[in-house]
Order: C-alpha cells, then sequence, then structure tokens
C-alpha cells in the first residue's frame, strides 16, 4: 500500500510526500496523519498470516507492532526497524473489577506489559523507525514520564540522541529513573506540560531535532496495532465498548484509525464505541465534549491530578480524538481523584496492577454503568495504559492513608491495607492472624 501524508481537517485533505517532516498540515494548521491510497488485501489471508506469525523466531514477528506490518506501510522496507519486542501484551479477566463497575464482565488490555511498562512502547517503535529513515541524529519528546522513558529505550537502541524535556517536578521518579537509566539527556522545565511543548516545536525546527510525542503521525500508527493485536486475541469478534483514560489523546486517535481501517479491509464487522475517561481537574476533552459549541477546544491552564500521565490541559490530538468518539457513537467521562484511587485498589484486588491513570478506566465504566450508558451484560474492554511500578510512592501513601489530591484534600484509603508492625514472637502473629 503506498503512503502519504493527509492533513486530518475534511475541508482541506491537503496530501504531501511520507518522508516530509513536518507534524501539521503546513496549509492550514491542521493534524497530519498516515494515509494507504490502496487498502486492498484479503482479510483471511491477512489473519492467518498474522497467526502463523506467532510461531516465528523472526525478530519482526515476534513484535506486537511489526508482527502487524501489513497495516503499516509507511516503510519502504523493514531492514531498519529497531524493537525491543514490544506489544504483545495480554487480556486479563478481572471479575471483581467488573462487579465494582457493576458489569457482568470485563477485560483489561493490560499495556503495562510492554517493554518499558507502557503503550508507548508501540508508538516509539514506529516513530524511531520513521526517524532512522529519515537519517535524523537526534529525536526529542515532552514528557510526564511514560513517553520520556520509552523514548529514551528506542532511540538508543536505535543509535540516537534522545532529548527530553519534563515539567519540573511533576513526574514519578519510577518513570524518570528510566529516562535517565536509557541515557536520555534529560531537562528540567519550570513550567507546564502544554507550555514546555510549545517550546521544543521551536527548538526542534531550529536544530533539527525529530520531535516523537503523540503529534507525531508515525507514533499513531505504531499504537493503532494494540487495537489490531486485541481483535486478533479475540478471533476478530469486536466488543461493544474500548475504555481508555484521555490525556494528550494519542491512543483515542490511534484506536479510531485502527478500528476504521479493518473495518474498511473487512477484518472486523463493526467498530466498537469508544470510552474516554478524563481526570476532574484534567478534563478539556469531557468539557469540549459536553459544551454546545464543539470547534474549539479551551484548554486548562493549570491541570491538576494525581494521575500524572494524564495531566495534560491542552491536548493537541483532540480534533481526531472527538472524530473518533462521535463517530464510534462513544462517550467522554471525568471522575474524581478519590474514584481513580478506589478503582485502583480494585485493579489490584484482581491481582492486576496499573498507574494511576490506568485506573481512570475502571472509575469510569463505573459512572457509566450508573449513568445507564453503559449496560450491564455489555461486552467491555478497558486498557490499562502503564505498570503498576511506575508510580510506587502513589501505592503506598493511599494504603496508609497519607494520599492528598492535588488540592490539599486528604484522600480516603476506602480499600486500604496497611502493613502491620509485629514483634518477633510466632504466638503473637499467629493471634494477629487468627
Amino acid at each position: 500500500m503506498a503512503a502519504e501524508l493527509v492533513c486530518f481537517e475534511e475541508r482541506c485533505r491537503a496530501r504531501f510526500p511520507i518522508t516530509e517532516v513536518i507534524y501539521n498540515c503546513p496549509r492550514c494548521g491542521g493534524l497530519l496523519e498516515a494515509d494507504y491510497t490502496d487498502r486492498r488485501a484479503d482479510p483471511d489471508a491477512l489473519k492467518r498470516l498474522w497467526r502463523e506469525r506467532r510461531m516465528s523466531n523472526a525478530p519482526l514477528d515476534q513484535s506486537g507492532v511489526w508482527r502487524y506490518r501489513e497495516v503499516l506501510t509507511f516503510l519502504d522496507t523493514f531492514d531498519r526497524v529497531v524493537s525491543l519486542r514490544e506489544g504483545n501484551t495480554p487480556l486479563l479477566d478481572a471479575p471483581r473489577a467488573a462487579s465494582y463497575a457493576g458489569l457482568d464482565r470485563l477485560v483489561f488490555k493490560h499495556q503495562g506489559f510492554n517493554p518499558t511498562g507502557s503503550f508507548k512502547d508501540n508508538g516509539m517503535t514506529c516513530g524511531t523507525a520513521q526517524a532512522l529513515r529519515l537519517g535524523m541524529q537526534r529525536v526529542a519528546c515532552v514528557s510526564t514520564g511514560n513517553t520520556s522513558a520509552s523514548m529514551a529505550a528506542y532511540a538508543s537502541a536505535a543509535g540516537l540522541q534522545p532529548v527530553i524535556f519534563i515539567p519540573h517536578g511533576n513526574i514519578s521518579y519510577g518513570k524518570l529513573a528510566q529516562a535517565l537509566e536509557y541515557g536520555a539527556k534529560t531537562f528540567q522545565v519550570e513550567a507546564n506540560f502544554d507550555q514546555i511543548l510549545a517550546l521544543v516545536r521551536t527548538l526542534a525546527e531550529k536544530l533539527g531535532i525529530y520531535l516523537l510525542n503523540s503529534i507525531n503521525p508515525f507514533r499513531i500508527e505504531g499504537q493503532k496495532t494494540i487495537m489490531v493485536e486485541m481483535m486478533d486475541q479475540r478471533d476478530w469478534n469486536p466488543p461493544d465498548w474500548i475504555v481508555l483514560p484521555g490525556g494528550n489523546l494519542g491512543n483515542t486517535s490511534a484506536f479510531g484509525k485502527a478500528l476504521r481501517e479493518m473495518v474498511e479491509l473487512k477484518l472486523i464487522p463493526r467498530s466498537p464505541r469508544l470510552a474516554v475517561v478524563q481526570a476532574t481537574g484534567s478534563a478539556p476533552f469531557y468539557n469540549l465534549v459536553q459544551a454546545a459549541d464543539r470547534s474549539k477546544l479551551d484548554k486548562v491552564e493549570r491541570p491538576e491530578t494525581l494521575a500524572t500521565a494524564i495531566r495534560i490541559g491542552d491536548p493537541v490530538s483532540w480534533p481526531k480524538a472527538l472524530h473518533e468518539v462521535v463517530s464510534s457513537g462513544g462517550a467522554v467521562e471525568k471522575v474524581t481523584e478519590q474514584e481513580i484511587a478506589d478503582a485502583k485498589a480494585q485493579i489490584g484486588l484482581c491481582g492486576i496492577g496499573c498507574e494511576p491513570a490506568s485506573a481512570a478506566t475502571l472509575a469510569g465504566i463505573r459512572k457509566l454503568r450508573a449513568a445507564g450508558v453503559i449496560a450491564a451484560e455489555a461486552d467491555v474492554v478497558a486498557v490499562l495504559t502503564g505498570n503498576l511500578l511506575k508510580d510506587p510512592d502513589y501505592i503506598y501513601k493511599y494504603h496508609t492513608g497519607q494520599l492528598t489530591a492535588p488540592n490539599g484534600d486528604k484522600l480516603q484509603s476506602t480499600f486500604g491495607n496497611r502493613p502491620v508492625v509485629v514483634p518477633n514472637d510466632p504466638a503473637q502473629i499467629a493471634r494477629l492472624l487468627a
């Protein structure tokens, strides 16, 4: 399939070569996406091929992204792809979480099983491949944590220099540690995410650095394979709902694009509905969907949430995300810090750990179920975006009653599991256990 970059804005739809280093449409400023001009394929043959590759030891086939390379034909060849065996993430049944949400059944697609512990790896392997194809030497991103960890790993593996910009004091040490360990040049800027992104876009253009935030259309291409892999795992039977947290809204854009392409290729008979969940203190997309005028997103100047991965007040991918949610008949919800913290503890009781932003999905499902938007018998897949150990301080503080919201309010340890200090006395410990 031949590939081009195309403007996402319906009024424009300008097209550009796939090798042009642009992130927005030069004509109208709209977002760009990779478009494949000839999408004809035999769906049954593709399904057989992708299933056979699961048994292959070839590096590309062992990747849960590049295994599906027939939907990633923006590259002329795949010989410079850098893979860390990304993807291959499980579907996990979670009956206790289902009961908490009011569902008959709930399944989690857990992206925390990726090499650097988040869904970002699916997109970063593609973004890095495009950087190499363009002959870039340095790559950069603005990040609250997961993007920086992933970009640092893939850039270093590819022999590129990773340069990371993070909000000073607004990143989990679990995530910052990864970026440092993977060799990234790291700048802690005294500004919020949205302000830093504007700064870095200026620097990238001046210094010839390739930008790998979610505004990069090739990141979106990699992230769309999360949906392809999920459908493969479900034997191409789409669920009723796919629920995911909303920060910069790259995943929402990627998932919707993947579902549209799979319907077009006749890989699935219909598209699921997308539900996006934001934190109350960082909910510009929720506000947009509730507004009478959806033509302009009003950014949140000072976004606040302990779920740092979704602490974004001016999401660049909102036009794409709005299209995907509306066209799928989906929904957008917002949840409080307390709702996120309690939902996270319930996910943990299923034996499944996740970072705080991931738990917004379960909190949102519970609210959507209570409102009658999602039926009890609905087939629901919720995406957990990051690993449990991305933010261990949050977990300890919740279970010991020390977690406070950004406004200083103390959160209740509703499902707390406080450790107990005991003497070196078998009889007394036995009494406590009894």
